[in-house]
């Protein structure tokens, strides 16, 4: 059996702990990580918008001082932060488990993953404080509705009461 973690900053140690409570021993876990890829593109055209895009005129001072592109150095940057969340994510764990990096779509990137799984672990990101559909984010809702596989979903923090549901729509009007 294999199990993939959907590993977010914020929402993670529930997973973790949902699929050490539900996986069994033999399942092979991998935690998952997905970096949206425009991060680093957008800082590099930040850049560009600063310095314009052509580059420094004949003449003109260019990017000599500017320093690195930071485009390169938030790529590292993420690439660090994604590897400390999945080593944290994978003690916490405490079974052995495959780490999974990947960069682009982040929800496409995450369905993409699931697609030879038994079982995803997703947790909860919208409006944790009610219970309903907007308790799911734009990303985990498109994940949600094309999983190719069961999925766990996971409140990260205790679930809220049923008194946050909406009321009942009135009954119909009568004949």
């Amino acid at each position: 059996m294999a199990v993939v973690v959907w590993i977010v900053e914020g929402t993670w140690p529930a997973c973790v702990a949902a699929a050490g409570a539900h996986a069994p021993e033999e399942a092979e876990v991998v935690l998952l990580h997905v970096a949206p890829a425009d991060v680093p593109g957008a800082a590099h055209g930040a850049l560009a918008g600063l310095l314009g895009r052509g580059g420094p005129a004949p003449g003109r001072p260019g990017r000599e001082g500017a320093g690195p592109d930071p485009g390169e150095r938030v790529a590292r940057l993420a690439d660090a932060s994604a590897d400390e969340l999945l080593a944290e994510a994978a003690a916490r764990l405490g079974r052995p488990c495959t780490l999974a990096r990947r960069t682009g779509r982040v929800e496409r990137e995450v369905v993409a993953a699931a697609a030879d799984a038994e079982l995803l672990v997703v947790a909860r990101d919208g409006d944790r404080a009610h219970l309903g559909p907007r308790s799911l984010g734009p990303a985990s809702r498109f994940v949600v509705d094309h999983a190719p596989c069961p999925l766990l979903l996971v409140w990260p923090e205790s679930a809220p009461s049923t008194a946050t549901l909406p009321p009942p729509p009135p009954p119909p009007p009568g004949p």
